[in-house]
Order: structure tokens, then sequence, then C-alpha cells
């Protein structure tokens, strides 16, 4: 079995002249690193959120009208969500740590400005500089987290990211609403308030974060970067104006969406020519990572729409104060936080994401379903119910679709995978805030224009004297109470519509998730990976164990079938020794790959077919020394030179998948030798009583496999589980005994990869017992036979001292019991099933 190298071993990275030691982290010293990133994540999601209750007010004390409501919030979504690729290829080629504090930087500007604004435009522009900083935050964090953490960890500490991301969610509104109402204050400590926290998370970061530095020659995709924040914006500026300046089918429709389709093409162009490109087009030819981009970019319509429509909702549908706003999405907040919490918690456990992705997809869909029903007067613990099922599935879906799109990725391009991720999840946030605001607005004017009719002529002419319009933020206070109904009925009925509308595409995107195969999470960071791919010759580890058969050249026209490692040295298994020189043992000048040998190349494959990259392929002499390395690409090719003619050993190892050994025999022409790598398989489960669903503790489970050899055996415990790793995928059987119950055997198909669970419910054995007796009292010696009701002997049984027998396990049904001492004695009777079946004896001589 292969264990993980421990905690504290060095391995030694070097990239073009520099160096760089990486070593696994501690869970303090990761959480004490990761403490400055949840500090800024805390300022970068209080910045988006802290305005979303003061929105309102903001916009009728500077002058503006829903337009600029909608564009205040579009404007930091904008530049967040062209500015994230870009901060995303960065950390792939400079300093993470001195990344993030740029972005901190660039937020503590962009919200001090944003105080100091005079009117609507000077608001939406310092807005964009605060998306900046805000993206590079958001981007960052994923990506250093997935640096210094294993995927099937990062669930653990994503969770600690989902609480961040609660509470400066639940905390943003309210302290916004706090700030807005008091007098002495004012809207703009809105922007001001969130520039301490941000010079705290400098310090910490700078105390506390320490990563490795890679240099590279680099040359940033600037074009690249251009091409798609330009595309993305004119696709922002139609879908905002469509419908209000001009009609959805004009010449302006035409002209801005064929021009962010241009755009759109010369960026791909650009990112098909340029060395390092900003989006590498060749992540999407990865199913996970295109798929989980599409949900993604729903999952952000969802998400923004919750948090931006709500305070209006509140504000001018329910007229509630901007502190109570905030207050009223606590139920969301608080799903959004269980939810994350959990699900990362579970994920670490078990390895299994999809369950939750998918369960998440159903739970926003519902939950925007119901709030597409609301109205103005809906009960509020109805509303509370609906924004709970919305928080919770955000929360299962927001970081497991990074997390599923980090675990395909090279460590070299997880900068870029994670922000192509938030990318889309912005896009989708940017571009639904900026539609559904627009349907918003026209569903209003809708509404007011039916219902001004019903209305008395007096209150008609209020309307039209007040200068409400859709495009304007009402005073509801100012209103008379008929045209204050009619305002608030019809903002609570459009907003329901935005909501109804972003519930269908959240249905998009539970499809989608569908489609994403699961793939077991990796147990490396991306240091840790990378420190391995580069140098394996300078890991130093303790020792390596091979089958003792191993050591000897194999027989001409064998697989070798020998691939373990450890890092004990002293509980090798009896059978094999330790050899100084095997696979990514070896120095590195013992390597003459690259010296002009015979090519052997290939692809490594999973189950279905599928690609699997990062595998490391070693080629080997059959003495054991090696030859040459190579590690796969994204389609899972490899390619490495046999030094000349002869027969090698090729050994194929990954995370999550059986290694395999194979005999190659090259000739005087390039080999082409494609391995299949199966996956690490296990098989746990429950066993449970058939009558009642208690688990049955200590029951013994036994797997065999088809040829009936034993696999594994172990006993189930307190609550009747029992698990078994390293099982090789296929049929087998598991058979389960337990005292009290009738045994059970059944057949399983253990899948390929990741964990097979099954369920074991046992029946309850019927159980005979009596006494035999003689005119003197208990027979002892007394033979007692059971016969079934085919003629079957079932079992036979002498009775002791006390004259005593008994049957057990046994099946509901028609038997005779046979006692013998004495003259034999049959008797028929009926077993009703499960419990005691009480049946005495008399015997008595001939004569009596």
């Amino acid at each position: 079995m292969a264990t993980t190298t421990p905690t504290g071993v060095r391995a030694h990275a070097k990239h073009g002249g520099g160096s760089a030691e990486y070593a696994p982290m501690t869970h303090r010293q990761i959480m004490e690193a990761i403490s400055g990133l949840l500090l800024g994540m805390f300022v970068a999601i209080l910045s988006s959120t802290i305005v979303t209750n003061a929105l309102p007010h903001i916009i009728s004390d500077l002058g503006g009208g829903q337009s600029a409501y909608t564009w205040v919030v579009t404007a930091a979504l904008l530049s967040m969500t062209a500015a994230t690729p870009l901060w995303g290829k960065l950390a792939d080629l400079y300093s993470k740590k001195a990344l993030v504090q740029i972005a901190l930087v660039i937020y503590v500007l962009g919200s001090a400005a944003a105080g100091l604004s005079q009117n609507a435009g000077m608001l939406i522009a310092c807005r964009v500089v605060q998306g900046i900083g805000v993206g590079g935050l958001s981007a960052l964090a994923q990506i250093v987290m997935a640096a210094m953490i294993s995927p099937r960890e990062r669930g653990r500490y994503s969770g600690y990211l989902g609480a961040t991301f609660a509470v400066a969610t639940v905390g943003g509104p309210l302290l916004g609403g706090v700030i807005t109402d008091t007098s002495w204050l004012g809207w703009r400590w809105c922007f001001y308030v969130g520039v301490p926290f941000a010079v705290i998370a400098l310090i910490v970061l700078q105390k506390t974060l320490h990563l490795p530095v890679v240099k590279r020659d680099v040359k940033v995709d600037w074009g690249g970067a251009f091409f798609i924040a330009a595309a993305v914006s004119l696709l922002l500026v139609w879908v905002t104006f469509a419908g209000d300046k001009y009609d959805w089918i004009s010449w302006q429709t035409y002209a801005m969406v064929g021009g962010s389709i241009v755009l759109g093409l010369i960026f791909v162009l650009v990112e098909s020519k340029v060395r390092e490109p900003i989006i590498p087009l060749r992540l999407f030819r990865n199913r996970t990572i295109t798929l989980a981009s599409l949900a993604s970019l729903f999952v952000g319509v969802a998400m923004f729409t919750g948090t931006v429509f709500f305070s209006q909702y509140f504000q001018l549908a329910r007229d509630k104060s901007p502190t109570m706003s905030g207050v009223m999405t606590i139920p969301m907040i608080g799903g959004l936080f269980i939810s994350s919490t959990v699900s990362g918690q579970f994920i670490t456990r078990t390895g299994r994401w999809k369950a939750w992705l998918v369960s998440g997809g159903v739970l926003v869909t519902a939950g925007l379903g119901l709030l597409g029903t609301i109205r103005y007067d809906t009960a509020y613990w109805k509303m509370s119910i609906f924004m709970a099922l919305l928080g919770l599935g955000i929360g299962m879906m927001m970081q497991n679709l990074v997390l599923c799109t980090q675990n395909q990725v090279d460590p070299s391009d997880l900068g870029s995978a994670s922000s192509t991720v938030t990318f889309f999840r912005s896009l989708g946030g940017a571009v639904g805030v900026s539609a559904l605001g627009a349907v918003m607005s026209h569903r209003i004017t809708h509404y007011v224009s039916d219902g001004v009719a019903a209305l008395d002529p007096k209150y008609q002419a209020a309307l039209a004297g007040s200068g409400s319009s859709t495009d304007s933020i009402p005073d509801l206070a100012k209103l008379p109470a008929p045209v204050r109904t009619l305002m608030e009925s019809s903002y609570g009925h459009g907003i329901a519509d935005v909501f109804l509308i972003a519930g269908a595409l959240a249905a998009v995107a539970f499809l989608i998730t569908l489609f994403i195969k699961e793939v077991p999470l990796r147990t490396k960071g991306g240091l840790a990976q990378a420190s391995a791919d580069d140098s394996p010759a300078e890991a130093p580890v303790e020792s390596a164990e091979v089958p003792a058969e191993a050591a000897e050249a194999p027989a001409a026209g064998h697989t070798p079938s020998w691939a373990t490692t450890t890092a004990d040295t002293e509980t090798a298994p009896e059978g094999t020794q330790r050899l100084s020189a095997v696979a990514t043992l070896a120095r590195p000048e013992e390597s003459p790959a690259g010296s002009g040998g015979i090519p052997v190349r290939g692809f490594v494959r999973g189950a279905e077919s599928a690609p699997v990259p990062q595998a490391a392929v070693t080629l080997i002499s059959l003495g054991g020394r090696q030859l040459g390395r190579s590690v796969t690409q994204a389609d899972g090719s490899y390619a490495v030179e046999a030094p000349g003619v002869g027969s090698y050993v090729l050994i194929a190892s990954a995370d999550g998948f059986q290694p395999q050994a194979s005999t190659v025999l090259v000739g005087g022409e390039p080999v082409a030798y494609d391995i299949l790598l199966s996956g690490t398989s296990g098989l746990n489960g429950l066993v449970r009583a058939a009558q009642n669903g208690e688990p049955v503790k200590d029951a013994m489970v036994i797997v065999t496999d088809v040829r009936g050899d034993l696999l594994a055996t172990g006993t189930t415990g307190e609550q009747g589980e029992f698990a078994f790793g390293e099982l090789v995928p296929g049929a087998v059987t598991v058979a389960v005994n337990a005292a009290g119950f009738r045994p059970r055997a059944l057949p399983v198909e253990v899948g390929g990869t990741g964990v097979t669970r099954i369920e074991v419910d046992l029946d309850a054995g019927a159980r005979l017992q009596g006494v035999v007796r003689a005119p003197h009292g208990p027979l002892a010696d007394a033979r007692v036979t059971l016969v079934d009701a085919a003629g079957n002997v079932v079992g036979t049984a002498t009775t002791g001292s006390d004259g005593a027998y008994a049957f057990t396990d046994l099946d509901g049904g028609e038997y005779t019991v046979i006692a013998t001492g004495y003259p034999p004695q049959a008797t028929a009777l009926t077993l009703n099933g499960p419990g005691v079946d009480g049946h005495d004896i008399e015997l008595a001589h001939p004569g009596e």
C-alpha cells in the first residue's frame, strides 16, 4: 500500500536558475498563513455588500436613477470580471503574496476615492477601481489556498472561506444600513470603513504568508486582457440600456453585440498566439473545466441576483430601513454559512464532491423558483424558507466548482484555471445584474401602468406630480397611501419576476453539473506537486519497498506487477527488500534522457479512456536503474528515451490510481505504448437489522474475488459501519455473518475510482430451544434432531445435564423435532420467523 510523504519532508524545485524550497505545512501553519487571506477576502466581500442596503439612499442623494443604481453594482462586477483572469495569470508568473498586497492597495485607493464621490458618474468610476482590487483578492485567495493545500484537504479550509464569506455578506448590509441610518456618519463611511481592515490584512499577510517565489522568464498578455475587458464591457453596456434607451432589436443592438463578438474572436486569436495567454485555451479541452466554467456563469447570476435585488425588495416593496433590510436577509446567509462549512468538512472526510454540487443546483433552482412567487405582502416566514434554500444551494456550488477545476490542472496552470472559473462566475453576475436590472425596470413600468388606471384621479395626479418613475428611486414616505401601495406592489411583483428568470438560469447550471464527472481528489497541493514533478531526485525519502521478486530481472515476455512505495523503514512487509535507485529515487545524472536514444511515447489513460494528466512515467532497466522519466501533459501524453535496443520496464503512477508496471521491448524504431491505469478503489457500507434498521455491531464482513480468494475481512463498528481500501476494481462477493442473524452474501461491483458504498440488511434468524425431560427430571445426553419440511436434516444437538438444547439462525417454516434417548419421539411444529420459540419434549419408558 502506498503511503504519503510525511509532513516535514522537504523537496527542492529549481526554475530557470532560481530555486524554491517547499515543505508540506501543518494545520497550524496553514491556519496562520490563510489568516491574512481570510481577512483580505473579508475586505473584498464587505466592499461588495456594505453598499447593498445603502444604495437606494446613495443614488437618491447623488441624483441618480435606476440605471445608475444598476451600474454602481455592475461597474465593480465588470472590472472584477475583466481583471480576474489577469490576476490569475500573474499568480502563475509572479509572487502570489506581493499580488495579494497590491490588490489590497488598489482596493484601499478605490474605496477612499468612492467615499469622496460628488455624483453618480464619479462613484461608478471609483467602483471600477474597487472592482479591480476585489477581483485580485477573490481570485488570489483561491489560488494561494490551492498552492498550499491538497484538493482532498481543501474542503476543510474552504469551509473557513465560506464562513468568512457568510460573515462579510451578512455583516456588510447590516453595517451599511447602520452607517446610512446614523446621521453623524453618513453613507460615505460605507466606503471608508473597509480601509482599516485592508491595512490590517496587509500587515498580517506580511508576517504570516510565506510562499516560494518561482522565477520565470515571463511576458504578460496585456493584449488578451484588453480585448476580453472590451468585449465584456460592450456586452454589459448593451444589456443595461437595451429596452430603455433603444429597442432590443435595433441598430444599436446589432452594433454592440456584433462588436462584442468581434472583440471576443480577436481575444481568442490573441490567446492562441501568445506565449503566456491570460486564459490558456487548452484548458477547455478538459470537459470538467469547460462544464464548471459554464455552470459558474449561471451560478453567478443566481448569487448576485440574491445579494443585489433583495435590498430593493425589502426597502421599496416592504418599506424597511437599510438596517432591517440586512437583518431580513440573514436566512440566506445562514444557509450559505452552514452548507459551505458542512460540505467542506464532509468532502475532506470522504473525498466525494459531486453529490454536494448537484444538490446545490437543486436547492438554488428551488429557492429562486419559490422566490419568483413572492409579492410585496408575502409572509416573511415563507420568504425565510425560500432564502435559506437559495443560500444552502449557493454554499454547496460556489466553492466546489472551483475545487473540481483545481483538481484537474497542472500546478503551472493553477492560477489561470482558478481565475477562469471565478471569471465566468463574475461575468454571470455582471451580465445578470445588468440584464435583470433592465428587465426589472421594464416590469415595474408595466405593473405601475396597469395599476394607475385603477387609482382615483387625484392620486394619479399626485403620482405624476411626485416625479416618481421607474428610472428614479421613489421616496415612499412622501407618497399617499394608495400610491405607495401601488409602488410597493409593482416593485414586489417586478423583483419576483427577476427571481423567476434567475431560477430558470439556475436550472441550466444544475443540468450542467449532472455531466461533470467526479474525479478522485488529489492528495497534494500545487506547490507540493510542482516540487515532486520538477525535482524527484532531490526529495529525500527514507526508504522504498519493492517486492523481492521485482529486484531480479523479470522473465522475458512477462509483465511485472510491482509498484509499491512506503516511507516507513520499520514496517516493510516480509518478502520485500529496499532498493536505492527505483523510479523517482534515482540520481538525475543516471538518466540518459535527451541523449539521442530511442523514443518511447504514448498516452496514460484511466477509466473510459480519459487522459490522466500529471502521471509520473519512469523507464528503468531490468536491473532496476532509472533511465528516463516523464510527467504526462493535460492530454495524458508522455515521452521518454531508451538508451538502445532491449527490454525495459515502464512504470506509471498517479494520484487516485493504482500504479502499473509493464515490460516494453524496444527495437530500432520509436515505440508507441499506451498505459491504462485502474483507479484505487474502496468499499465501505453499513450492516443493519432488516426488521428495524438498527445497526449491527461486530458483524463479520468478508470480501472475496470471483475465484473465491480472500481479499479483505473486518468487523463492523458501533454504528454498523465497515470500510476497506485499496481494492482492485471489479466483481467481488461480500459475505456478512452476525450472531442472531441469518448469514448473507451478495455480489458487488467495485468501481474503477473512488469508493463504492453498499448497505446490507440482515434478517434475524429464528431460534428454537427447549428442555428434554424424563419422568425423573431433565434428561442428559439425549439426541435432538431438527428436520425441515423437505426432509433435510437442519441440525443435531445433544442435551447437557440440564436437558437443554437449542438451534439458532433458522428460517421460518415447518419443522419436525426428533428426540431420542428413551424411545424416540417426533413432533411437528411451525417457526414464525425472528424470535425465540420454546419447545419442551417429554420422553418416557415404553411401559409408562
